[in-house]
C-alpha cells in the first residue's frame, strides 16, 4: 500500500503498489475531494481515503482507512457500506478491538522509527508478529519500511506493508 498526499504522487506510485491510500490531513475537504476524484478516476489500483468516509463515498473510492482514534467502525461501515474498511493501530489490544468491530484489515506500526510519526516509539518486529498471529484479518506493517525490510515484514506474518517514502 502506497500512502500518498496527492493524486500525482499516487499515479506515480501505482505501478509499484497493489492499493493506494490518499492521506492529506493538511488540506481542505474540497481539495481532498478534488485529489481523490482525480486519483480514483485514473488509478489502475484501488484507492482508499484516509479518515474521510464522506470523501470516499463521494468520489467512488474503494474504501477508507481510519486512524486509531477516528470514528467508530460501525459508523464508518454505515457510510461506506461494502467498501474496504481498515484501521491504523499501534497495539495488539487496538488491533483485536478493530477486528472484533469488523474492519477488513489493520495497519500496524510504526514497526521501525518513522519520520512521519517521530513521536511514536517503534513497536518492533516481535510486536508485529504478535499482532499478525492474533488476528484472522490481514495485517499490514507500517513505519520505517524499506525494500530491505519487506522480507522481515512477511517473515513476521504481515500480509503486506504500507509506506510513504518507499513509493516516493
Amino acid at each position: 500500500m502506497a500512502v500518498v498526499a496527492e493524486a500525482e504522487a499516487g499515479l506515480r506510485a501505482a505501478s509499484g503498489a497493489t492499493i493506494l491510500q490518499l492521506r492529506a490531513p493538511e488540506i481542505t475537504a474540497r481539495q481532498l475531494e478534488h485529489e481523490a476524484s482525480r486519483l480514483v478516476q485514473s488509478s489502475p489500483v484501488p484507492v482508499l481515503i484516509s479518515s474521510r468516509c464522506d470523501v470516499a463515498v463521494a468520489t467512488g473510492a474503494a474504501g477508507v482507512n481510519l486512524p486509531e482514534r477516528d470514528i467508530g467502525t460501525e459508523y464508518a461501515r454505515g457510510l461506506i457500506r461494502r467498501g474496504l474498511l481498515g484501521r491504523s493501530v499501534h497495539s495488539l489490544e487496538a488491533a483485536r478491538r478493530a477486528e472484533i468491530e469488523g474492519v477488513d484489515f489493520v495497519i500496524f506500526g510504526p514497526v521501525w522509527r518513522s519520520a512521519s510519526h517521530p513521536d511514536l516509539e517503534p513497536a518492533g518486529l516481535e510486536a508485529l508478529s504478535s499482532v499478525a498471529r492474533a488476528l484472522r484479518i490481514p495485517v499490514l506493517a507500517i513505519g520505517g519500511v524499506t525494500e530491505d525490510r519487506i522480507p522481515e515484514c512477511h517473515a513476521a506474518g504481515a500480509a503486506g506493508y504500507a509506506a510513504i517514502r518507499l513509493f516516493s
